[in-house]
């Protein structure tokens, strides 16, 4: 496979981010798949912060938590600049903030599964 022909689409937000009445990572994974993207992956991390939030961390005893999310999302290189150009109005309405990037990958190995 070519070396620059896949990509991985990195979206960063917090857990408690929504559009609509959807969580945020939730819409675009759901999406994702309607779209036909090939694979879709949500992280929560235990700490982190963006440029205009304080750093939120994970703490065993509380209930509601705002937590670092990372939706990644992995196809050929042009599907993910389609799909980042068909949510990229609905990121920007959101009352918070978010960073995407786009990265190359190098696929090794896409076993599926039976």
């Amino acid at each position: 496979m070519n070396r620059s022909e896949h990509s991985i689409l990195k979206i960063h937000a917090s857990t408690t981010d929504r559009l609509g009445s959807k969580l945020l990572y939730q819409h675009i994974v759901e999406l994702a798949r309607k779209k036909g993207i090939t694979g879709a992956t949500v992280y929560r991390g235990i700490m982190g912060y963006g440029s205009s939030s304080k750093i939120s961390s994970s703490r065993f005893w509380e209930l509601t938590e705002k937590l670092p999310v990372v939706i990644e999302l992995i196809d050929r290189t042009e599907r993910l600049e389609l799909f980042y150009k068909e949510i990229r109005e609905e990121l920007l309405s959101m009352p918070k903030g978010c960073l995407v990037t786009l990265e190359p990958v190098s696929i090794l190995l896409q076993k599926k599964g039976e």
